[in-house]
């Protein structure tokens, strides 16, 4: 028997559909579907089915010092009893097995865990198969030339689990308890987590830091024969042009001599046309961003993403490749949308050009293209709402990217009355271009009538706007994933996890994201006394070493034992402040749950928790103050800074997943 073994259970479904042309019946073993053909099964796992951890010993928070996770060993142990009891059944019955889990470090690791059960039961040749996209053709040939497991790309994952696992399992319990902060109530640290925190406390604080300067800003409607259009004041400032007016009586002046004018004099007339290059095509990043202007979170869009490549629509989302391979025919695969209904007439568009000729950009790598659709369109009704709205900004994408470049007529007035300058500036699409084919992009236009210099023009409105600098905006999810990315923090595979697990852990609420207090209090404790845990930099430079191991030039265990010293070191600065760490996280978190003076003593009214583990509001008098206030049943409280103008108390918002009361 030949068994296959896959990630995920969708993805055995779909390869086994193809590799069986439709014939593969389903058999139910411990619960898990087993997709078989002839002599073949195939069985889906579930991501990771094994799992690491301390030896037994060490679970108990109080009895063993944090310090000693450092040099622990570590233990793996089954995840899903029931797939791993599967698998074992169906290893011994198979005469070879073949892996075609994701191609990449954490997809090479899943398959190397299946490698290693298969290899616990039998000794039966095991080989490794790998594709971009679940379509008939890749997968066929894929299972056509297969080859072996990437031990090394592997071992970058292993190394991965285990400084996560080491890392987090020993600063969580130094800070927990160190804070006397325990069950489900632990501070939370790790290793990318931690410094992707920091960016967001570092913009917050930017933020409060931020002093406004007082501006001024004119405009005039100006009009030629009837046709009135907006322009703009503005004047010489070192030889740049300046709009914003930082002097009140030099605005006051301005507007008093421009309300005075009756008209003004047309003095430059500049027209110029600009071609505006399509987009490159989708690495991961740059298709969270997009989605994200949709209103897609990154968990979420990530999350439709891989529903529609194991479905087969899309390729593999996870790449940072912005190239798409020479094997890659445009002129087929925008053929494959002509007789579509959404896509027919964008597409018929695009095959009457004379070429289709891709954009690039700037990084190519080898293992996966760029996300683009496999050409096996999908009806619209198979899918969800969400599921089509993704689905088309990919296909919307690739069409964008073969499309040509958009032509744009640009025209720029400057008018003057008595020593004020105004201007204004049109648009005109010449040639739409990708435009044409790509909605996402900004085609709007601006209208100036055709002017010339000498001419006349009618002010018939001014207006003075006082205005204010804005401090800068917190960092939306895509902007955090590129400035994670920028910093080298995780990979395209796991950021976007992270930003989730933030949110999980109530370190940051809101989107864009917003830190609590709680994140702000982890932070400085770890900045004043162990600023390595925040460290961008030290987080990057154990991503670089997975890497090194990935490619051969360094191994696992080089990597875990130096980062097992960088955080002895850590422990080296933390040992003699524990009890300043702790009172600090305290005070920290204690300010975190208040909501303002209790009505019926001296004492401040704060967030607490019954021994059930539901949350209620009372007073930090107690027992001598009984005064008490309920909450929602469900959900993790959150302390916001409004304040109920009649009671003067903090508003709590309840935060149940990504869902608030």
């Amino acid at each position: 028997m030949k068994l296959l073994i896959t990630e995920k259970e969708n993805a055995a479904r779909r390869i086994a559909e193809i590799l069986s042309d439709g014939a593969a019946s389903v058999d139910r073993r411990n619960g898990v579907n087993v997709y078989q053909w002839g002599d073949t099964r195939c069985v889906g796992l579930s991501g990771h089915v094994v799992g690491v951890d301390f030896p037994e010993e060490y679970s108990d928070w109080r009895d063993v010092e944090p310090v000693e996770l450092i040099d622990a060993d570590i233990v793996k142990s089954p995840t899903q009893e029931n797939i791993v009891r599967t698998l074992r059944e169906l290893a011994r019955e198979a005469d070879e097995a073949v892996i075609a889990t994701d191609y990449d470090r954490e997809g090479e690791l899943i398959g190397k865990e299946a490698y290693e059960l298969v290899r616990e039961e039998t000794d039966v040749p095991v080989s490794r198969v790998r594709f971009s996209s679940i379509t008939d053709r890749e997968v066929r040939e894929a299972f056509a030339d297969p080859d072996d497991i990437d031990f090394d790309l592997a071992a970058a994952g292993e190394a991965r689990q285990t400084i996560d696992l080491v890392w987090g399992a020993a600063l969580t319990r130094f800070l927990s308890l160190s804070a006397r902060q325990l069950g489900e109530d632990f501070i939370s640290v790790g290793r990318v987590q931690s410094p992707t925190l920091k960016l967001i406390v570092d913009r917050e604080r930017e933020i409060r830091a931020f002093e406004p300067d007082d501006y001024w800003e004119l405009f005039a409607d100006l009009a030629s024969d009837g046709t009135s259009f907006e322009a703009q004041y503005f004047y010489d400032d070192d030889g740049s042009e300046a709009e914003r007016v930082r002097d009140e009586d030099a605005a006051t002046d301005a507007h008093e001599r421009l309300q005075a004018a009756g008209s003004a004099e047309v003095t430059t007339v500049r027209r110029r046309t600009r071609t505006d290059t399509p987009p490159a095509p989708f690495d991961t990043t740059a298709f969270i961003s997009a989605a994200g202007s949709l209103g897609h979170s990154a968990q979420r869009a990530m999350s439709i993403a891989e529903d529609l490549y194991t479905t087969g629509y899309i390729t593999y989302p996870r790449t940072d490749n912005t190239v798409y391979p020479e094997d890659l025919d445009p002129e087929d695969l925008v053929s494959a949308f002509a007789d579509t209904r959404e896509f027919g007439e964008d597409a018929a568009s695009l095959l009457a050009l004379d070429e289709l000729d891709p954009t690039e950009g700037d990084d190519e790598t080898t293992d996966h293209p760029p996300i683009h659709p496999t050409g096996e369109v999908p009806d619209r009704g198979d899918l969800t709402e969400d599921e089509w709205e993704v689905y088309e900004l990919v296909v919307r994408r690739f069409f964008a990217t073969v499309a040509e470049p958009a032509t744009w007529a640009h025209l720029r007035v400057v008018a003057e009355t008595d020593g004020c300058r105004l201007k204004a500036t049109g648009k005109r699409l010449l040639e739409a271009g990708y435009h044409g084919v790509y909605p996402y992009s900004s085609a709007s236009e601006s209208f100036l009538p055709d002017l010339a210099e000498g001419d006349e023009l009618d002010v018939t409105d001014v207006r003075l706007e006082a205005k204010q600098t804005q401090p800068p905006r917190r960092y939306g999810q895509s902007r955090l994933i590129r400035k994670m990315e920028e910093s080298g923090l995780g990979t395209k595979a796991t950021r976007h996890n992270t930003i989730e697990k933030l949110y999980d852990r109530g370190y940051i609420d809101e989107d864009p994201p917003r830190p609590t207090a709680v994140a702000e209090a982890v932070v400085e404790a770890a900045e004043q006394f162990a600023d390595r845990v925040v460290s961008e930099e030290m987080t990057a430079q154990l991503e670089r070493d997975m890497t090194a191991i990935a490619e051969g030039e360094a191994t696992l265990a080089e990597v875990t034992d130096e980062s097992r010293e960088m955080l002895e070191r850590v422990f080296e600065e933390l040992r003699d402040s524990r009890e300043a760490i702790g009172d600090h996280l305290q005070e920290s978190l204690k300010a975190d749950r208040r909501l303002g003076p209790c009505p019926r003593s001296d004492h401040e009214l704060i967030v607490r928790r019954s021994g059930d583990g539901s949350y209620f509001v009372g007073c930090e008098g107690y027992p001598d103050c009984k005064y008490t206030l309920p909450l929602p049943s469900t959900g993790e409280p959150l302390v916001l800074d409004e304040t109920c103008e009649e009671h003067g108390l903090g508003h709590v918002k309840m935060l149940a997943g990504r869902d608030t009361f």
